[in-house]
């Protein structure tokens, strides 16, 4: 349903935490300009887990409205509370979103049973396309590929987000019941191996800040020309790595602002960048040929 290079959109924010719409607008602006093929918002590395629901809604709607039919937007709209997430859900359709991206529900740890629940419940109240979203790392819940196996024939269960990075457990969800919803990569580091395999694309992080070499990795990737891909993928690599020096969105929201693109706001309890690591940051960004870094 879906293809390609999907940036997990940062929500830009001034340095008292309240959302900068100009800022927002203008990265809108940047990811259709350079050929982003899907804008991801409101997710993990939006700050999700900081915005209030009516915040959240009108931050899609706001973006659904800027990005106005040029590209795909996927609402984030998981949630711990399966009754939250049906709410947010219902936002995001009625916001105008194309699909919605729904985490696993964390920090309570349901059994396979009830993450099977949970994402039944949320298809069955509410029609919108929705893709799974698999992130143990930051959940502490695993959704594993039998019960992506059982939520694969629900009509509107349209494809699922592995953010593991374990391209065997990727092989086994393609395997099982890729004929029914499509993979996604959510880990830069190995998502052009996964695209490789069949997956139809990467949410990104990287992609906020190169997104055009994150495009047209994916597009290489997705025509199958390794070569192309690879030495995308190589230049890219740095990045990958260090955008995740300390936890997302905190380092590629740094880069953003060295960029000249947002303001240098976050969310408490995220911190900004340590100093130690301004300068690594900077190295990567050249490296990778975002040739809107400023000089040390």
């Amino acid at each position: 349903m879906f293809h390609g290079s999907m940036v997990a959109l940062v929500t830009p924010m001034r340095e008292d935490g309240a959302v900068d719409d100009d800022s927002l607008e203008a990265l809108i602006e940047f990811h259709v300009a350079e050929g982003t093929d899907a804008i991801v918002a409101v997710g993990t590395t939006g700050e999700s887990a900081t915005i209030d629901e009516k915040e959240h809604c009108a931050l899609l709607r706001r973006i659904v409205e800027q990005a106005n039919g040029r590209l795909p937007v996927i609402a984030g709209t998981g949630a711990n509370s399966t009754q939250e997430a049906i709410d947010l859900t219902r936002c995001g359709m009625q916001a105008g979103a194309d699909a919605c991206l729904l985490v696993t529900p964390y920090y309570n740890k349901p059994t396979q049973e009830g993450l099977y629940q949970h994402y039944k419940a949320v298809a069955d109240a509410v029609p919108v396309p929705q893709i799974l979203y698999n992130v143990p790392g930051r959940t502490a819940c695993d959704l594993l590929p039998e019960t992506v196996q059982r939520l694969a024939p629900i009509c509107n269960i349209v494809g699922i987000k592995e953010a593991t990075g374990d391209l065997v457990r990727g092989r086994q969800i393609l395997e099982t019941c890729g004929d029914q919803l499509d993979l996604y990569s959510g880990d830069d580091a190995t998502a052009m191996e996964l695209i490789l395999l069949g997956a139809k694309g990467d949410i990104s992080v990287t992609a906020n800040v190169a997104p055009r070499a994150m495009h047209e990795m994916c597009a290489a990737a997705l025509a199958g020309d390794r070569v192309q891909a690879e030495q995308i993928d190589q230049r890219l690599r740095v990045l990958h790595e260090d955008l995740f020096i300390e936890s997302s969105p905190i380092p590629v929201k740094w880069a953003l602002h060295e960029m000249g693109l947002i303001p240098p706001g976050l969310r408490l309890p995220l911190t900004p960048l340590a100093c130690q690591y301004h300068q690594r940051v900077r190295d990567a960004l050249r490296q990778a040929g975002v040739v809107q870094t400023a000089d040390a």
